[in-house]
């Protein structure tokens, strides 16, 4: 009866739209100082199996409130500061307060940056640095601790630099310490390559013998992995890693990781009549480590009078696994699990988009051990990273980060999930905010 009036008043019913909410958190803050961090790190689906497992999840008893803000006048430079610790205070028990000063040359390039951190623990005061030059690919990184409330112990209070490589296939680097007294050339060394769907790669991290000549040739400090993986690398397509890692020749390590982008349909009262749909975000994450060996803690590697000994069998970890998953229903709830061999975990958050953002989230803890559960819960306050809720363009076929979208060439077939034809699956993202295209091709 609508299309009849419309047509014969001459005016066309609006089209079917379907709405997609923006991820909660995209980019993950950890991409904005990856460039400090060795590429076979963050590589194989590390880092979304970190923010998989542990966003969200706060320890049990505990608080954790995160506030990220950017002025408007300035938006090369934000503050982020967390303040967390038990939520029955104890005089034995400490608050932990830091935060990051941060500033960067572009505002949608972050591997140029210079930050101050400032801590109520060690470091008491930090600072970090990166110059990345997109157009040949290199790149140099520093971390420095200027402050310090114990002297200098470990090699990497004296500070941190290095020296990377980074192109689309390509990833290649090394750390030193320049001011360390140890003789550690280099600290760690990285070589990652892509050929396709896999990712192989290696990283070099000398803990053990006491000449560098036995450090190169010692399997233990010696890591490797190889990977498998699909997608474009935009929440907005769907995406599959699969890898299994090798680390110092005592563990081996298997993980799984996928993200998937479902539709369905939509009955909300609160809604116009033409919004038929509404867009899921779906992540499920496993990760299986088993120790291949024992090693005596009596000996080490080379001589008895060498510091670098071997981690006593008590100290490493034993087999264990961990499988977590994730849905954001909309723009406002995201609900998430994990279950482990010694405890599983439940979280909830809320998400109201005002500017800044707001965030609540609660997380229940039931521990296998002991049989109990205990609570945390965290707050975040956020305008550095924004939401679009503009209305799409009507020639641009679904997806975009925007609020509504034209449901064109959508089948709403019975018994089949409805199909999306979409510039996303060719790679073409043009019409995407920065904020919500893949991240830079930079290994």
């Amino acid at each position: 009866m609508g299309n009849v009036l419309g047509d014969f008043f001459g005016k066309q019913p609006p089209p079917p739209m379907v709405l997609v909410p923006p991820l909660f958190d995209y980019p993950p803050l950890a991409a904005r100082t990856r460039m400090l961090e060795s590429s076979y790190d963050l590589l194989f689906g590390k880092l979304a199996l970190e923010g998989l497992f542990q966003d969200y999840f706060e320890q049990a008893r505990h608080f954790n409130t995160m506030i990220m803000l950017k002025p408007i006048d300035d938006p090369h430079v934000d503050l982020v500061a967390t303040l967390s610790g038990p939520l029955d205070h104890k005089p034995e028990e400490t608050i932990n307060g830091n935060a990051f000063f941060r500033w960067q040359s572009d505002v949608h390039d972050p591997h140029t940056f210079v930050d101050l951190f400032v801590s109520n623990s060690d470091p008491v005061l930090q600072t970090r640095a990166c110059a990345y030059y997109p157009k040949y690919g290199f790149g140099a990184f520093g971390v420095f601790p200027l402050l310090l409330k114990q002297s200098r112990i470990t090699s990497e209070d004296f500070g941190v630099m290095g020296l990377r490589y980074g192109s689309a296939n390509l990833s290649i680097g090394a750390t030193v310490m320049p001011f360390s007294v140890k003789d550690d050339l280099p600290r760690k060394a990285w070589l990652v390559m892509k050929m396709g769907s896999l990712t192989a790669g290696v990283q070099y991290e000398p803990e053990f013998g006491s000449k560098d000549g036995q450090k190169y040739k010692d399997v233990k400090n010696w890591s490797g992995a190889i990977g498998y993986g699909v997608g474009s690398g935009s929440p907005l397509s769907p995406s599959f890693n699969f890898g299994l890692e090798l680390s110092r020749s005592n563990q081996f390590i298997a993980s799984f990781y996928q993200h998937v982008v479902v539709q369905r349909r939509v009955k909300n009262p609160l809604e116009e009549n033409q919004i038929v749909g509404i867009t899921n975000y779906i992540d499920f994450g496993f990760e299986l480590q088993s120790r291949l060996d024992r090693f005596d803690d009596t000996k080490s590697s080379d001589d008895e009078s060498n510091s670098n000994r071997v981690p006593d069998p008590k100290n490493i970890p034993d087999s264990t696994f961990q499988v977590a998953a994730s849905w954001q229903a909309n723009k406002n709830c995201l609900l998430k699990g994990k279950v482990g061999p010694l405890s599983s975990s439940l979280a909830f958050a809320f998400k109201s988009w005002w500017k800044p953002s707001f965030t609540f989230s609660i997380s229940a803890v039931r521990d296998h051990v002991f049989g109990n559960t205990a609570y945390g819960f965290g707050i975040r306050v956020e305008n550095i990273r924004q939401a679009s809720y503009e209305r799409a363009d009507p020639n641009f076929v679904m997806l975009t980060p925007t609020k509504e979208h034209l449901a064109q060439g959508i089948a709403w077939e019975a018994g089949k999930r409805p199909m999306l034809e979409s510039n996303i699956n060719a790679g073409n993202f043009d019409g995407v905010p920065m904020e919500l295209r893949p991240l830079r091709k930079i290994l």
